[in-house]
């Protein structure tokens, strides 16, 4: 891997009162040698943290309206798509879980996973309720999203969640998101370069 290597990593959070980490997974992702970090929140994400606790360029809703007057404007959705090389959803709630496997894009972030270039990952970390995490919505979307997208998925952890019940859904640690995407990143790179050197040049290698 190249000491110069960039990576441009979209984080998106979803309306889980696990957006509260969302500062410290752009922090762990920021000491990832080579990561770019930008923010894509939804409404009810947003609810969760305050943009001087996160260390990234943050993009809304809002923005994406406000920046486009005429056809010849570039379209926010599609220009964050252009730039990212992975989208991580950190939390990833039930409410956005279900939008993105049935196609649904009224925000901005399922707006870009709507326009997404399905050769690039995508990593979602689900975080919810214990009794939503096993309802069955909860296993046939994410089914869609592994089986039809191959989105890779960092499964929640058992804990007392906020709501004060004790069982699976709360997110996954940010050491452990940024270190799985750290991981998705390399082994991209890695198989991308296997597909562009001849198996001659593999033999000589």
């Amino acid at each position: 891997m190249s000491q110069d290597r960039q990576w441009n990593v979209l984080l998106g959070a979803t309306g889980s009162v696990a957006s509260i980490k969302l500062p410290m997974i752009v922090d762990e992702l920021n000491k990832k040698p080579g990561i770019n970090v930008k923010v894509v929140p939804t409404a009810a994400s947003y609810f969760f943290f305050k943009d001087a606790k996160v260390n990234a360029t943050i993009h809304t809703d809002e923005e994406e309206w406000s920046m486009w007057k005429k056809k010849t404007d570039p379209v926010l959705h599609i220009e964050l798509r252009k730039w990212a090389d992975i989208m991580v959803i950190a939390p990833l709630d039930a409410n956005t879980l279900a939008k993105i496997a049935n196609g649904i894009c009224d925000n901005l972030l399922t707006s870009i996973l709507r326009a997404w270039d399905t050769n690039r990952p995508v990593l979602v970390c689900p975080a919810m309720n214990t009794n939503m995490w096993v309802h069955p919505f909860t296993s046939k979307h994410l089914s869609v999203l592994e089986d039809t997208f191959d989105f890779k998925i960092v499964a929640p952890i058992s804990k007392t969640l906020a709501c004060g019940d004790t069982g699976v859904g709360a997110m996954a640690e940010p050491e452990t998101i940024a270190a799985r995407v750290f991981e998705l990143l390399v082994e991209e790179d890695r198989v991308r370069n296997e597909d562009i050197i001849s198996p001659d040049e593999r033999e000589l290698a």
